[in-house]
C-alpha cells in the first residue's frame, strides 16, 4: 500500500508540473494586475508605470497598475498574498516590506513565507531633502539648527515603517536629533506639504525628489547611500557628516507563494529582458536607480537581508508605528 501510495505521490508531481508548464507557455493571456501600495505621484508609483508599460509590450498584454494604500503598504500587500495565486495579481515589493515585519507587532501574514520572490527592479538611494524656509544648507548645518530647535521640527515621511521613514528615524538616532515624524499616506502629499513648507525635512526616494529639486522647489542637502549618487555628483552622502549612516531604496516583483514556478520564471525572464536595455538603463539612471538583475532566488536574498537589517534599526531606534 505504501508503495502504491508513493506512486500515485510521484504521478501528482508529475501532473502538477506538467500543468505547470502548460499554464506557463500560455501566460499571460489577460491583463495582469500590478498592486502598487501607496498613492500616485511616489517612487513606487513612479518606477511601476515606467516598467508596466515596457512589460505590457513585451508580454503582449496589458500590466495595470492598481494603487492600493493604507496601513503603511499592508492594505496592498495583503490583498496580493491573499489573491488567486495564478500569475494575474502581482505586488510592487518595496523597502516597507522588509521594515514592516519587525515595526508591527501583529500582521495577517508573514511577508517573506507568503510571498513568492519574482524579480528585482532597482535599488536607489533617499535623499535629505528640507524645505526652502530651512535655513541648513549642509548635514552639518541642519543637526545644529535640530538641537537649537529641539522638538519643533517636522520630520515627513511617506508612511510609518516605509524606508522614507526609518531612514530618518536612523539620522534622529545617530545624530540625536529631536523632531516630530509626521506621517503621510504616500511621498506625493508628503512633498506638497514640505514644498509649502509645512513640514521641515524629508528623507525621501530619490526618483520621486528629482523634479522638485531641480525646480527649486526643495532643497536637497546629501543622499543616504553609502557612496555619491553618479546622478547628482554634487551631493555629500549623510554618512561624510554621520560615519556609519546608510540607507537605500529597493524594489522588485512579488507573486503570491504557490504561483507556478514556470510563471515566475517566465516573468523573471521578461524582467530581465527590460532591464538590460540601455534605454530603459537610462529611463531608471534618471530617477537615481541602478538595475538588480538575477534570478528570483537572488531577490529573495534581498528581501531577507533587507528584513534583518531593518530590524536591528527598529529596535535601536526605538521606532513605533503611530
Amino acid at each position: 500500500m505504501l508503495r502504491i501510495a508513493r506512486i500515485f505521490a510521484m504521478i501528482g508531481v508529475m501532473f502538477a508540473g506538467a500543468c505547470g508548464v502548460s499554464f506557463a507557455q500560455d501566460y499571460p493571456n489577460k491583463p495582469i494586475r500590478w498592486v502598487v501600495p501607496y498613492p500616485p505621484g511616489g517612487t513606487t508609483d513612479v518606477l511601476a508605470r515606467i516598467v508596466a508599460a515596457s512589460l505590457s509590450d513585451s508580454l503582449g498584454q496589458q500590466v495595470i497598475v492598481e494603487n492600493k494604500p493604507g496601513a503603511g503598504n499592508n492594505i496592498g500587500t495583503e490583498f496580493v498574498i491573499n489573491a488567486p495565486a495564478d500569475g494575474y495579481t502581482m505586488l510592487l515589493v518595496n523597502p516597507a516590506n522588509g521594515i514592516n515585519a519587525s515595526l508591527y507587532k501583529k500582521l495577517s501574514y508573514n511577508f517573506i513565507r507568503d510571498i513568492a520572490p519574482v524579480a528585482g527592479l532597482i535599488r536607489t538611494p533617499n535623499v535629505m531633502v528640507v524645505s526652502n524656509s530651512v535655513p541648513a544648507k549642509t548635514v552639518a548645518e541642519f543637526i545644529a539648527y535640530c538641537k537649537a530647535n529641539p522638538g519643533k521640527v517636522n520630520m515627513a515621511s511617506s508612511g510609518s515603517g516605509t524606508s522614507v521613514h526609518l531612514s530618518g528615524e536612523l539620522f534622529k538616532f545617530m545624530t540625536g536629533c529631536n523632531m516630530l515624524h509626521v506621517p503621510y499616506k504616500g511621498a506625493g502629499p508628503a512633498l506638497i506639504d514640505l514644498t509649502a513648507g509645512q513640514v521641515d525635512v524629508l528623507f525621501d526616494n530619490l526618483p520621486s525628489s528629482v523634479p522638485h529639486i531641480k525646480g527649486n522647489r526643495i532643497r536637497a542637502l546629501a543622499v543616504t547611500s553609502a557612496a555619491a549618487e553618479p546622478s547628482m555628483p554634487e551631493l555629500p552622502t549623510v554618512g561624510a557628516t554621520v560615519p556609519g549612516y546608510e540607507a537605500t531604496a529597493w524594489f522588485g516583483v512579488g507573486m503570491p507563494k504557490n504561483t507556478p514556478q514556470p510563471v515566475i520564471d517566465k516573468m523573471n525572464a521578461a524582467v530581465n529582458k527590460l532591464l538590460a536595455d540601455p534605454k530603459m538603463q537610462q529611463r531608471l539612471a534618471d530617477l537615481g536607480g541602478v538595475p538588480i538583475p538575477g534570478t528570483p532566488q537572488d531577490f529573495g536574498k534581498v528581501i531577507a537581508a533587507e528584513t534583518a537589517k531593518w530590524a536591528k534599526v527598529v529596535e535601536a531606534s526605538g521606532a513605533k508605528v503611530e
